[in-house]
This record gives structure tokens, C-alpha cells and sequence, in this order.
């Protein structure tokens, strides 16, 4: 499958129609010299290296030439990039950047009657610091303020996230073989 050739822009944070009731940075985070931006267009390169980090250990066993295997990740960046922002346009889509420096994106779509993590993804040197649990967590106030939950799907053979997910009071709701859905109810 072929990826198109040139990505869809990104929402512009500045667009008089856009939204301007974007996630807050959270508090445990700022402290930290942690800040969420709205994902620009400039951003793709890093981005692109962030996809293809989250898929190293999957591709490490494979016998292809790096240049083989850095066409496909950024071929199935590409694909993705499209997916989420035709089928999740009213997300956030938010950069995560420690001093300035970027670390990671959370997708967010919040809209009744569960809000949607469409996608948290972290550098390698930013794992395991309690960012992700941090932005969750965060967001589990947002939704449960307005009284709504919260879902996501993770690779089943994500044992990290999948251990983050139900320490944060996610369950499954159904397992497609290669993902899981889960959902964290509204107390």
C-alpha cells in the first residue's frame, strides 16, 4: 500500500473556528518543565521518528536494510497521520515538550459519550517517568467533570501500557486479537 504523498496539515490552532478549550498542561507535569502545544505541521519530521521508536522492538527481528525499513515506517506513519485526522478531526492533537525540546504527542478526543485517547506516544528516553499516567490521569478528571468515561485500544502485546491502563482503573471491553479496547467508567 502506497502513502500518500503529501500529509494532511494539521488542525490550525489559530483558525477562528478552531477550538480554544485545548487540555491544559497538567499541574505535576509544568512543574516538571513539561508543556502540551497544539501539533503543527513543522512537527511531522520528529514525529515521524516517535512512530517509527514505537515500532523498533516489532521491526528489530526483521532482515531488512535499515533504508527498507525506514520507507515502510514512514509509509505507515503517513497512513496513520491521515487516519486520525480524518476520522478523529475535533481531537487534540498535542505535542508534548520538555523544555522546549519535543518528548512525545497525546491525541485526545473529548466529545460525549467517552472521550478517546486516539493516541499517547513517548520518546524512548521519556519512558517511565509518570508522563503518561500524569496526562490519563488528567484527563480522567476532564471527563469525569463533565460525567463521561474514557476508552482507548492498545496492542495486546503492549505489556507496559496494558499494566499503565489497568493500574489506572481501565478494563477491557473487547480483544480483537492484535488490540485491546478498554474503558475507564465515570465515577
Amino acid at each position: 500500500m502506497q502513502a500518500p504523498s503529501r500529509l494532511l496539515p494539521f488542525p490550525r490552532s489559530d483558525d477562528p473556528q478552531g477550538r480554544d478549550d485545548r487540555l491544559a498542561t497538567p499541574a505535576l507535569l509544568s512543574e516538571r518543565g513539561f508543556a502540551l502545544r497544539p501539533a503543527r505541521d513543522d512537527d511531522l519530521p520528529w514525529l515521524r521518528t516517535l512512530y517509527a521508536s514505537t515500532r523498533a522492538e516489532e521491526l528489530a527481528p526483521i532482515p531488512w536494510p535499515d533504508e527498507a525499513k525506514r520507507a515502510f515506517l514512514d509509509s505507515q506513519f503517513a497512513l496513520q497521520h491521515q487516519h486520525y485526522l480524518l476520522h478523529y478531526a475535533d481531537a487534540d492533537f498535542l505535542a508534548i515538550e520538555r523544555d522546549g525540546a519535543p518528548v512525545g504527542r497525546y491525541y485526545l478526543q473529548r466529545r460525549a459519550p467517552d472521550h478517546l485517547i486516539v493516541d499517547i506516544s513517548l520518546l524512548t528516553a521519556a519512558r517511565g517517568q509518570g508522563i503518561a499516567s500524569a496526562l490519563i490521569e488528567h484527563s480522567q478528571r476532564d471527563a469525569a467533570a463533565l460525567g463521561r468515561g474514557l476508552h482507548l485500544h492498545v496492542a495486546s502485546d503492549n505489556a507496559g501500557a496494558l499494566r499503565l491502563y489497568r493500574r489506572l482503573g481501565f478494563v477491557q471491553t473487547e480483544d480483537s486479537g492484535a488490540h485491546r479496547r478498554m474503558r475507564w467508567p465515570a465515577p
